[in-house]
């Protein structure tokens, strides 16, 4: 499994951002599917997660009302779209996946199988 993060970049406090992750496994559509940030200077924490069965989404609560996960599931793709974005959004965004993921481990990175190689958002006040 691979999974390939995109979408980062340097942006204004209020501004959007689209993050993608294409991921490269044979039944897409099992897979539960997560982002993950790391703040410099902080440790990973979890921000949304789309369940691969059902489509039920859970997401972090500071970025509740902001954060839209998504998925594509013909075309092996998961979004992130950030609205209203933050200073204190700025981190390394990373895409994870699992095919065994229960709803109540959902926001714990241990049990998350597979990882993208992350890509930087930077949010300028």
């Amino acid at each position: 499994v691979q999974l390939q993060a995109s979408g980062g970049g340097l942006v204004q406090a209020g501004d959007s951002l689209r993050l993608s992750c294409e991921a490269s496994v044979g039944t897409f559509r099992r897979y539960t599917m997560g982002w993950f940030r790391q703040a410099p200077g902080k440790e990973r924490e979890f921000v949304a997660a789309s369940k691969g069965s059902g489509g039920s989404t859970f997401y972090a609560d500071p970025v509740k009302g902001r954060f839209t996960i998504s998925r594509d599931n013909a075309k092996n793709m998961v979004y992130l779209q950030m609205n209203d974005l933050k200073p204190e959004d700025t981190a390394v965004y990373y895409c994870a996946a699992d095919n065994s993921m229960i709803s109540s481990s959902i926001r714990y990175e241990n049990q998350y199988d597979y990882w993208g190689q992350g890509t930087l958002v930077t949010v300028s006040s």
